[in-house]
């Protein structure tokens, strides 16, 4: 794969896929001041997109716009083909079904310019079991954000076993000028890394509430006001060195090892069955306490930013600009 452009000069993304993931990483571009091209087979696609990227923007402005950045500067085109005419790097985020994403990126690297880096949303499919039906497979990668894109920093990138290394390099590198935190990856891995640890926690959650043994405001609480608050700061493993004391990680594993053994978690995921999912439904539901989806969404963006502000996270995104 040879790119025909590098990574700091790119000017047009394209966008395909446009609901939540999509439409997040559309508003992430144009706050970054890129040309976005989008496209979404959904016939009230362009209503909900302008609607998602509207809402998201009070909560960019106040991390910081990029000079030129403008929802102007989005256009919603009625096929794939067109989004990704001109595009100098596609972001593909459509539902994650495997046979629609193998054919539809097939179909974007026939249709993109050849060259251009096309990279997946997946949220855990590795790319080699994506990208063998493309003609160029070798420009194919996965780069995993998380919801929603234009306020959580991380994106995971990881080729597939036909995926060339420069493809990769160059979209860790496309993201990093884009102001996202890059962990690239060595190996395929399916779920990749944070969706991995998200599920290993959120299949333990189930199997309490499953258990009756917690509810679902109870194990929010647990994380919000207690690991939840160091995870912000630095991640499990600083932190359990931390618990180590002076004697960090060491003393930690020699004081603590003998845990790992005891039935703190169950690991394998409980049969979801309608009890459990109208518990889980339903908890939810009390938690909200009467508050819409756009009202938690505010609510969320407002605590994320004042996270990375106190944190200093915001400075750093700035000094990169």
């Amino acid at each position: 794969m040879n790119s025909p452009i590098t990574p700091e000069n790119v000017r047009r993304v394209a966008c395909v896929g446009a609901g939540v993931i999509g439409g997040g990483w559309v508003a992430h571009f144009l706050a970054r001041g890129y040309d976005v091209s989008a496209w979404d087979p959904a016939p009230d696609a362009e209503l909900k997109l302008r609607r998602l990227v509207d809402a998201a923007w009070p909560a960019l402005t106040q991390l910081g716009l990029t000079e030129g950045a403008s929802r102007d500067r989005l256009t919603v085109t009625p096929t794939l083909e067109l989004a990704v005419a001109e595009a100098e790097f596609v972001q593909e985020s459509a539902p994650e079904k495997l046979d629609l994403k193998r054919d539809l990126l097939t179909r974007l690297d026939a249709a993109t310019p050849p060259g251009v880096v096309i990279a997946s949303s997946t949220s855990g499919y590795p790319m080699t079991d994506m990208q063998t039906t493309a003609a160029d497979p070798s420009r194919l990668v996965v780069g995993h954000p998380f919801n929603p894109p234009y306020l959580i920093p991380l994106v995971e990138v990881v080729g597939g076993e036909r995926t060339g290394s420069a493809a990769v390099a160059w979209a860790s590198r496309f993201y990093e000028v884009a102001g996202k935190s890059v962990i690239t990856m060595d190996r395929e891995v399916p779920g990749f890394i944070a969706n991995r640890l998200q599920e290993a926690l959120w299949r333990e959650a189930l199997h309490m509430v499953a258990n009756g043994e917690a509810t679902v405001q109870d194990i929010d609480a647990s994380i919000t006001e207690g690991p939840g608050l160091r995870w912000a700061i630095m991640g499990p493993m600083l932190t359990f060195a931390l618990a180590g004391g002076e004697g960090g990680m060491a003393h930690m594993l020699d004081h603590f090892g003998p845990s790992l053994k005891s039935p703190w978690t169950r690991l394998e995921a409980p049969e979801l069955d309608r009890e459990l999912y109208d518990a889980v439904v339903a908890g939810c539901d009390e938690a909200a306490d009467g508050r819409s989806i756009a009202d938690l969404v505010a609510e969320r963006d407002r605590g994320v930013i004042d996270v990375l502000r106190a944190t200093g996270r915001l400075d750093r995104k700035a000094d990169q600009r």
